[in-house]
């Protein structure tokens, strides 16, 4: 159960970076907002069932995760131009219901620093594109 977890985090994050990758042109901008979309409804489907138990702005309760969820949101409200921020505030939503869950149950709470630390090392890369630093 745990590997399975670990296993759909891992696809998880790495189709998030796929998808939060911006081109300079608009069909690469199309290509990864349809990429980002399918990342989320993926997400949404391995991890967790369609309802979310965290709401916005509610902490995971786990310190590396609540940083880095608090850092992304503000390099997306002060760095995404408004056409892109949607899809941006839409992955911070999914991370934050998908972590939410993972954290209250305690077999996989353990996993889940590891999991944000790594979402963290690989949103630092995709969003220098943005000029962000976290």
């Amino acid at each position: 159960m745990l590997k399975l977890l670990s296993l759909a985090l891992c696809t998880l994050f790495a189709l998030v970076i796929v998808g939060c990758n911006k081109g300079t042109t608009e069909g690469n901008a199309n290509a990864n907002a349809n990429a980002h979309a399918n990342a989320n409804r993926a997400a949404t489907a391995a991890t967790s069932p369609a309802t979310s138990t965290a709401t916005a702005g509610e902490k995971i309760g786990v310190p590396e995760c609540d940083d880095f969820i608090a850092k992304y949101e503000s390099c997306v409200t002060s760095h995404v131009p408004e056409a892109a921020r949607a899809q941006y505030k839409s992955s911070v939503e999914q991370w934050r219901s998908s972590w939410h869950k993972l954290a209250a149950n305690p077999q996989t709470k353990a996993t889940l620093a590891a999991a944000c630390k790594s979402a963290a090392e690989q949103a630092r890369t995709s969003m220098k594109t943005y000029n962000c630093t976290f």
